[in-house]
């Protein structure tokens, strides 16, 4: 979502290449260097956010650290294998947009609550309901993607605008070191080291041309990195500990249990995994100027629900979209699928070699902050550019707006709002993308369809349906192929 975005009749973006290619830029290939240096840029802006949730789930359940590293090491290798069914997909899986997929953070603090304590057994009930839950959400995909045309611009405006938004906390957090109970968080030096990648990442994208600017994150993240190891910022134990080769055995901590409890609270995670994919696949739809549709929306959350269901069996965790990556595409402006899939491989790779994971973690925290600041702010501001697209002054869209982004900033605004809820709730209420594209989708249909009325203002003409459809007042762009 840049703020210039690229609608039919603007310049072309820089990935394109002469007119006579009659293939759209999502379906077009780079040289292989740029390949290789674009997908590495993706696999730099989510690595830490790939890595975090193991973190923090395997002390939590009881595991050493070196069955965490495993964990570690197993979110890498399935992330890679999701971003590919994602990226080439066959039969009727996968968006076949750049679309990277990774650990999702919805499924944490049921899988902290699950297996607290239980150490490996607490590992196969994990599992055991990830599995049974992304099996039904695959069996679920085709009905629930029918949902699409409760997403005008209204919607996904709001929904995009709370994903920046809901994002800018984290890179907040990495800004001032990442880890609240250590000595220096918060320091000077920490938040001195953001600010100056973001400078970096800034005059970068200023001063460069071409090639070099579309990967200007990436050479703020090597400056910041450099500049860093001076100051002893940089970890170096983690390549020393490393092996060359680590393949994520099947099954490690044993064969998957199937507890109800811990089935029905995964079921709910993916749930809000698959209401966070729709809006993010309608948000990098417009980015990319191939609004996806019903089709692309199913064969994406297809690609979901199965990356998600083999997850387990490497020791993976449920997977779904990475909204950071999305900012990045809109910031970069290149488009072709194929350089995601490069940074999927990349990550099967890095799973499957621990020595080169451990080179990719070098870039300290306060760096990856100061370039997410660019990065989740660009996805805030391509909400705010739908919204301008939205109608806001006909009918009741700006209270749509105003509501849904209201209740949806109650989660990054007061934490422990919802501290009295049942823990149940909670996997829903604590995500403000989830709460903010509920309440948009019900206010919408409140004030824009129940009763006649469309959200023009008119009663069931076909320009109001159109204007509600995901995509309108873009270009028309030719469907992804399947």
């Amino acid at each position: 979502m840049a703020a210039e975005p690229r609608l039919s009749e603007d310049v072309p973006a820089p990935d394109e290449i002469p007119e006579q290619d009659p293939k759209h830029p999502v379906d077009r290939t780079l040289p292989p260097f740029k390949m290789f240096t674009s997908g590495l840029q993706h696999v730099a802006a989510m690595y830490a956010g790939v890595v975090a949730p193991p973190m923090i789930v395997g002390p939590a359940v009881g595991l050493n650290a070196r069955d965490t590293a495993f964990l570690m090491g197993a979110s890498l290798f399935t992330a890679g294998t999701a971003t590919l069914l994602q990226t080439i997909g066959f039969w009727k899986v996968g968006a076949r947009l750049p679309f990277v997929n990774g650990v999702s953070f919805a499924g944490v603090t049921p899988m902290v609550a699950i297996g607290r304590e239980r150490g490996a057994e607490g590992m196969t009930v994990i599992f055991g309901a990830i599995i049974v839950a992304s099996v039904l959400g695959f069996v679920l995909t085709p009905y629930f993607s029918k949902l699409v045309r409760f997403f005008p611009p209204v919607v996904t405006g709001t929904v995009i605008t709370l994903i920046g938004v809901s994002l800018l906390p984290v890179a907040f957090n990495w800004s001032q070191g990442g880890d609240p109970t250590a000595d220096g968080y918060g320091s000077m030096k920490n938040i001195g080291m953001a600010g100056l990648t973001l400078l970096i990442v800034l005059v970068l994208r200023k001063v460069l041309r071409g090639f070099l600017q579309q990967i200007a994150i990436l050479l703020g993240l090597v400056v910041g990195t450099l500049v860093a190891v001076p100051m002893n910022m940089t970890d170096f134990d983690a390549i020393k500990d490393a092996g060359l080769v680590g393949f994520p055995t099947p099954f490690h901590f044993g064969a998957p249990q199937f507890e109800i409890a811990a089935i029905i609270s995964m079921c709910i995670v993916m749930l809000v995994c698959m209401t966070e994919s729709t809006a993010d696949m309608l948000a990098l739809g417009r980015i990319v100027d191939r609004p996806a549709d019903e089709r692309v929306i199913e064969g994406g959350l297809r690609a979901d629900t199965l990356g998600s269901a083999i997850s387990p069996l490497f020791n993976g965790f449920m997977c779904s979209a990475f909204a950071q990556n999305i900012g990045l595409v809109a910031m970069t402006k290149v488009r072709s699928r194929f350089v995601v899939a490069a940074g999927g491989g990349i990550l099967v790779l890095l799973g499957l070699c621990p020595v080169l994971a451990s080179v990719i973690a070098l870039v300290p925290l306060p760096v990856l902050g100061g370039a997410g600041i660019v990065l989740f702010g660009s996805v805030a501001a391509g909400g705010i550019q739908t919204l301008a697209t939205a109608a806001l002054e006909k009918g009741e869209n700006a209270l749509i707006v105003a509501a849904s982004v209201g209740i949806g900033l109650i989660p990054i605004a007061a934490p422990e709002f919802y501290h009295a809820f049942p823990k149940d709730l909670l996997v829903v209420l604590d995500s403000g993308i989830s709460t903010g594209c509920v309440v948009a989708i019900v206010l919408n249909l409140a004030f824009n369809h129940w009763g006649g009325k469309g959200s023009s203002g008119t009663v069931g003409t076909p320009e109001a349906e159109a204007a509600d459809r995901p995509g309108a007042g873009l270009a028309p762009a030719p469907p992804a192929p399947h």
